[in-house]
């Protein structure tokens, strides 16, 4: 079981949990045990509009273009791109554990290779409203 992960503010030296209650209840179950403490700067996850962007946008036009359910085009695209080797294993990464920056690499590494390698070309974030249809 994986365990749960907190987010707080440093204040003066000291934690301030941004979930208070939960944070006493998980440590409440630990009573009496050794435990480990990592502390470390939060990264910023991708933004909803990114999400929106990728998801309304590169996602759909690809999965038309291949002739792919969205949610397949995804998981092409996280192999392609997102693939990496752990010992002799291949993973995959999460694109919801990429930080902002590290997601809006991936996507315009996905954009540069649809125009490239198969003439598809998908608009940047500034020239479409992610609302909008596309077809």
């Amino acid at each position: 079981m994986t365990a749960p992960i907190f987010t707080a503010t440093v204040r003066k030296c000291t934690l301030v949990p941004d979930a208070p209650y939960r944070y006493a209840v998980h440590l409440s179950t630990l009573e009496g045990k050794q435990v480990e403490i990592v502390v470390r700067k939060r990264k910023s996850q991708r933004s909803q509009d990114q999400n929106r962007y990728y998801w309304g946008v590169v996602v759909e036009i690809l999965a038309k273009h291949f002739g792919y359910e969205p949610e397949e085009m995804h998981e092409a695209l996280k192999f392609k791109f997102l693939r990496t080797h752990a010992g002799d294993l291949p993973t995959v990464k999460s694109t919801a554990k990429l930080n902002t920056g590290e997601f809006t690499e991936y996507v315009d590494r996905v954009i540069r290779w649809a125009a490239a390698e198969h003439g598809c070309y998908v608009p940047g974030p500034n020239e479409v409203e992610y609302g909008e249809a596309i077809g």
